[in-house]
């Protein structure tokens, strides 16, 4: 019997091997299994930051995390199953979508800590800003990719509505630091595009000078633009020894600490300052000081190697990828992660002024942790289908 056609046996080995198969063989698992094992690690912190809060029940904060968490492996395996092409067309549905959300909250939504930034359905909530930020990135990668690189200020028009719409409505919550992550998001997305240094470098200082003017403006009581513990954390940022006992509070324990831990640590589970409730906020938005105080120098050095093995691999995707809209989204996806955690650690750190950005994967707070994975699934898919499947 005469051999079969190189042609036909190419087509039944396809045949033979599932889109599903292709894709387990040809993914991104490294950036998928950074993802998960940073986000067990977050999980370890938070229940030694949270323990002692619920008498009787030291697990409380943990299983609603581990919920999450579960939610959000979904997101990471569908981003990375579904296919990123799929997604970008429905770009701009997902943007609407995200939109109605953010103003729904503005309506309906729960205050919390000054921001009315949550909508409550019985035990579960959703901060539409978090899910806002995938959905900008995946709205911004579908439009610059259809279009030839942006060239004038006018090619700029629709990314700068699109996010300024996003960020308005997250402004009037009232939440500075999401509105500031959408402008860093819009910014490191523009630049993948290959926009010129010098439109980039006038938005840049546009966008100083309007913070500038917002931050005076409130100071001096011509307009209320930032609220007074917004105003607050500015001014322990610029002076923090002006107030350590009042608004410097969380990041003097902070320093505290991570100093503490040294080397390697006090231990997992014997960090005094996150044990007796020095450090607020220590699950959430201070979760690296809890890390830095038990896991020592060694561990924080470990982690952070992590997110920037992390943000590699999500580079080396957009940098291979097939087409314009999966490098931007993949750009945009590292832009987001990249810029929480260093924004985060300088926080903590005193680096940077308090404004309630979580550190990805390790922060408390689902509606975070789910849009953060899902967006890393996205990211990997990019990277899976690189070979035109």
């Amino acid at each position: 019997m005469p051999a079969a056609p190189a042609a036909v046996t190419a087509m039944g080995d396809r045949a033979r091997h599932g889109p599903v198969r292709r894709l387990a063989a040809s993914g991104d698992w490294t950036l998928a299994g950074l993802a998960v094992a940073l986000s067990l690690l977050g999980l370890v912190m938070i229940y030694s930051a949270t323990r002692s809060w619920v008498v009787g029940d030291p697990t409380y904060y943990l299983r609603r995390q581990a919920v999450s968490l579960a939610m959000g492996l979904v997101g990471l395996v569908g981003g990375l199953l579904y296919g990123y092409r799929r997604v970008l067309r429905m770009a701009y549905g997902l943007y609407g979508l995200s939109v109605l959300l953010l103003v729904s909250v503005l309506l309906l939504g729960r205050r919390v800590a000054g921001t009315q930034g949550w909508l409550v359905f019985g035990p579960l909530s959703l901060q539409p800003a978090e899910l806002a930020k995938v959905a900008l990135v995946v709205a911004l990668a579908r439009y610059l990719g259809d279009r030839r690189a942006p060239e004038t200020w006018r090619d700029l028009v629709v990314p700068l509505a699109m996010t300024g719409a996003v960020a308005g409505l997250v402004l009037l919550q009232p939440d500075l630091g999401t509105a500031v992550v959408f402008g860093i998001i819009l910014l490191g997305m523009l630049y993948a595009a290959q926009v010129p240094s010098r439109m980039l470098a006038a938005m840049t200082a546009l966008a100083v000078a309007a913070v500038v003017l917002a931050v005076m403006a409130s100071w001096y009581g011509w307009v209320d633009v930032l609220k007074p513990h917004q105003i607050q954390r500015l001014a322990v940022f610029l002076d923090p020894e002006g107030n350590r006992q009042g608004a410097g509070w969380n990041v003097t324990q902070s320093l505290i600490a991570i100093g503490s831990g040294r080397l390697f640590g006090q231990g997992l589970f014997q960090g005094p300052q996150t044990q007796l409730a020095f450090v607020p906020a220590r699950h959430t938005d201070f979760i690296f000081a809890t890390l830095g105080e038990e896991l020592g120098f060694f561990g924080a050095a470990a982690t952070l190697a992590a997110y920037g093995l992390l943000l590699r691999r999500c580079m080396a995707v957009a940098g291979g990828a097939r087409d314009r809209g999966g490098a931007l989204l993949a750009s945009g996806v590292a832009v987001t992660v990249g810029f929480h955690v260093v924004f985060n650690i300088g926080m903590t750190m005193g680096l940077a002024p308090v404004m309630g950005i979580p550190l990805p994967l390790l922060s408390y707070g689902g509606s975070h942790l789910l849009a953060i994975l899902t967006a890393l699934g996205l990211a990997a898919g990019v990277g899976a289908r690189r070979l035109g499947w």
